[in-house]
């Protein structure tokens, strides 16, 4: 298994290189092809239901200053990958809302990439990243919002990137719960966790679902990863049990401090939630992470 498709979402905003060098760097470890796509912003559903008049000239005007906007976004996209010696690129100008738009192409891909949600975004922008994740059908791996645009991997004067080059998510946290939404995400993680230095399988609160994780939580995981060739180890933590019924703590914050105790360059995360965004985006452990995390999350639904 590998990623030899890998989709990423590219706008104007700030943290668009962040995740364009990210994709470019994970494409070079299995010779990815990647798809860099720009949305206008208008849905598909009003050309599809013929809720508007294409001849409007009105309309037409707003559709050519989206679609300008679209195409600025791209302009540095292929550079950006051609500097770190990738070449097999592709550019995609969707019009659709950037959501349904991604999550749609992504149905053909291995693994997509988008940003860290904004909090301080309300409605649709906001709930970007977890619309992708429940309707993709691949990996998405959110990029956190402070991380690095400079480049660590050199390139030859042929365009060829130098051997050696620091491998992203060296240092792998994975969240274990056994659910099933976890294992999906284990699977899908599979091409980074063979080339990963320590994977640590994080487990909280085993105590309290005994039926799940067994006599030994975490024995069936790590045995299953070694016959795929990942060596791991298990973390068993408890988070601070509140109140008078004595209810577990703040699992995500708890993932969290964990992450950055050991180290970590990568968490892996199954994700929670309905069909309806806003009810995924909004709910807890998922939350927690995405709204405060500062490594990459690499997630599955």
């Amino acid at each position: 298994m590998a990623y030899k498709t890998i989709l990423v979402h590219v706008d104007e905003s700030p943290h668009a290189r962040a995740r364009i060098l990210l994709a470019g760097e994970l494409a070079l470890q299995d010779g990815a092809h990647v798809i860099g796509a720009a949305a206008t912003g208008v849905s598909r559903f009003l050309y599809q239901n013929e809720i508007v008049d294409e001849q409007d000239p009105n309309l037409a005007r707003h559709l050519d200053v989206l679609r300008e906007r679209a195409n600025r976004a791209l302009a540095d996209f292929r550079p950006q990958l051609h500097a770190i010696g990738v070449h097999d690129v592709e550019e995609r100008i969707l019009d659709d809302e950037a959501g349904a738009g991604l999550s749609l192409l992504a149905r053909h891909a291995d693994l997509v990439l988008v940003s860290q949600p904004d909090i301080r975004q309300r409605g649709s922008a906001g709930d970007f990243p977890a619309e992708v994740l429940t309707e993709a059908g691949c990996a998405v791996l959110v990029v956190p919002n402070a991380a690095r645009t400079d480049g660590a991997i050199s390139v030859n004067s042929s365009g060829v990137a130098t051997p050696g080059a620091p491998l992203p998510g060296r240092e792998v946290l994975i969240a274990w719960n056994a659910s099933k939404q976890a294992a999906r995400a284990v699977r899908e993680a599979l091409p980074l966790l063979r080339r990963a230095e320590r994977v640590t399988v994080a487990i909280f609160d085993a105590d309290l679902h005994p039926a799940a994780f067994g006599e030994e939580p975490g024995a069936d995981l790590l045995a299953w990863l070694a016959r795929q060739g990942v060596q791991a180890t298990v973390a068993l933590r408890q988070t601070a049990r509140q109140g008078l019924l004595k209810r577990p703590g703040d699992v995500g914050e708890a993932l969290l401090g964990l992450a950055e105790e050991l180290g970590c360059d990568l968490m892996v995360l199954g994700a929670y939630g309905h069909s309806r965004v806003r009810e995924t985006l909004l709910g807890g452990v998922t939350r927690r992470v995405l709204e405060s995390m500062g490594l990459p999350l690499l997630m599955a639904h």
